[in-house]
């Protein structure tokens, strides 16, 4: 997952309705929502935002809402131990509603989704092209995936359609025989249905517009409609009848753009289930029963998109924090071998990190990650500390067996010391409930369980690898030295004595 969930001590449950509720009807459903939620023990208090303006970060329609639900302490609670449990109440409870979608999340991580990405929920998939129906068509086939995939909740689609419309459909034929543009028609229609400056108003210095419009009864009135007369060129007023078909139908509340193409909003959040895991069983299963025509693609945003963001940047930081260390490492000690020595304390230390994080439930996460590099780190400080002292001792004049015996020896203390200060003080961290420990926490737990792991192997392991690792070399020293041929020396000659014949 990206990050772990944080608990902000309050709810925050976005409501949505058909786009064309009346705001008196939206106001009456929040009011019963809200009797609902403030029914439970656990809530302080309930308030409701209707629609937003477009100031906002995003705006919103009437039939949206957003419930802010702020909650008492935690000792208080009685219906469930933690907020995962009190949401699914949540959801249980608001099903009688009828008419009515829910999704829950936190007002900072809603903010926050809203300004990286503009998706509030764990996934986003996004269905581009230039199709509109084909995108609601392809989204709701997606949907009854993901929703028979464990660990899915509030899944939806981006509502899109059921605002009413008045359709004016005009006949060509018809205007061709009277004599009247479409742009006059158009006029009368935005006359009567919008809002247009017929004349002005003169107060002293002010001059004020005058705006003329039908009634709000005969707005929505399509025999009233009908009943508007419209002028030909030859002055006379013929009803908008006879020149158009006006019929009340419905049309899209919005339609969402992706990359200059429309766009259709598969969302669904993940509970009890790590997010990762639950993309990649929704991505497999999509391309098994999905076939997407040509000009057709899909965007996976949300959260995962945050969360492979920063997987990708991580698989660069962290091989070249290893490689930052290994340079360190040949500079302090000038050999390749002794320095990937001590670098096996990184795989030693990664086992007992990822056993922690299994055994307390946790899932790899942004924190854990920078967790693993602060303990990779105090793992290689540890085998520094013992690998430098053998070297000393050898330089010393000891045996390798000796060096490697008394070096563990003498570096137990100091290896503990640095690996208990290291782990006890990210105890508290680790064991913290209160808000915002749900990011301290598996930081903590992979520094303290690494170095559990990390600190056994290096006093244990190390000096046994050190041992094979010298006695190797040394004995490929040797063999060296035995393969190398003698140099050939040529025979001096010395001079033979007078009267002496050489043989």
């Amino acid at each position: 997952e990206f990050m772990p969930r944080l608990d902000e001590g309050s709810i925050l449950i976005t409501t949505r309705r058909l786009p064309s509720i009346a705001l008196a009807e939206a106001v009456e459903i929040s009011t019963q929502t809200e009797r609902i939620i403030r029914a439970f023990p656990e809530v302080k208090t309930v308030v409701t935002k209707e629609g937003r303006p477009d100031l906002a970060t995003e705006a919103m329609g009437l039939f949206e809402g957003d419930l802010y639900v702020i909650l008492k302490d935690r000792s208080e609670w009685t219906t469930a131990e933690d907020p995962e449990g009190l949401v699914a109440a949540f959801d249980s409870a608001l099903a009688v509603v009828p008419g009515v979608e829910v999704s829950f999340t936190q007002p900072l991580a809603m903010r926050i989704d809203e300004a990286e990405s503009g998706i509030r929920s764990d996934l986003g998939v996004k269905v581009v092209s230039p199709d509109l129906e084909r995108n609601a068509a392809l989204a709701e086939r997606i949907l009854r995936i993901i929703e028979r995939v464990p660990g899915n909740a509030d899944a939806t689609i981006e509502i899109a359609d059921g605002t009413g419309q008045v359709a004016v459909r005009v006949n060509r034929d018809a205007l061709a025989a009277f004599g009247v543009s479409v742009a006059e028609v158009q006029r009368a229609v935005e006359l009567a249905m919008g809002a247009r400056v017929a004349t002005e108003l003169v107060e002293g210095p002010r001059r004020v517009g005058v705006a003329v419009r039908y009634p709000d009864a005969y707005r929505n009135d399509v025999h009233a409609l009908e009943a508007l007369t419209v002028r030909t060129s030859a002055g006379a007023l013929v009803p908008l009848s006879a020149l158009a078909q006006i019929v009340s139908t419905t049309g899209p509340e919005l339609i969402g753009h992706e990359d200059g193409q429309r766009r259709s909003l598969v969302l669904s959040n993940v509970r009890g289930r790590d997010l990762g895991s639950f993309v990649s069983e929704v991505k497999r299963r999509v391309a098994a029963e999905v076939s997407l025509p040509a000009g057709t693609f899909l965007e996976w945003g949300g959260q995962y998109e945050n969360q492979q963001r920063a997987m990708a940047r991580l698989a660069v930081v962290v091989p070249l924090s290893l490689l930052l260390i290994f340079l360190l490492l040949f500079a302090s000690f000038g050999s390749v071998p002794q320095s990937v020595l001590v670098l096996t304390n990184v795989p030693f230390a990664l086992v007992g990190g990822i056993a922690v994080l299994w055994l307390r439930g946790l899932n790899l996460n942004l924190s854990a990650s920078i967790g693993f590099i602060a303990l990779f780190g105090i793992a290689v400080l540890n085998g520094v500390v013992m690998v430098s002292h053998m070297n000393a001792l050898r330089t010393a004049g000891a045996s390798l067996a000796d060096a490697v015996r008394q070096g563990a020896v003498d570096r137990l203390r100091p290896v503990l010391m640095t690996a208990l200060v290291a782990s006890l003080g990210f105890v508290p961290m680790a064991l913290s409930t209160s808000p915002g420990s749900e990011v301290q926490r598996p930081l903590a737990s992979v520094v303290i369980g690494g170095l559990v792991t990390s600190t056994l192997l290096t006093l244990l392991v190390l000096p046994t690898l050190y041992l094979a690792l010298m006695s190797w070399l040394h004995a490929r020293h040797l063999d060296e030295d035995e393969d190398e041929p003698t140099p050939y020396h040529a025979p001096v000659l010395e001079p033979l004595p007078a009267g002496q014949r050489p043989v």
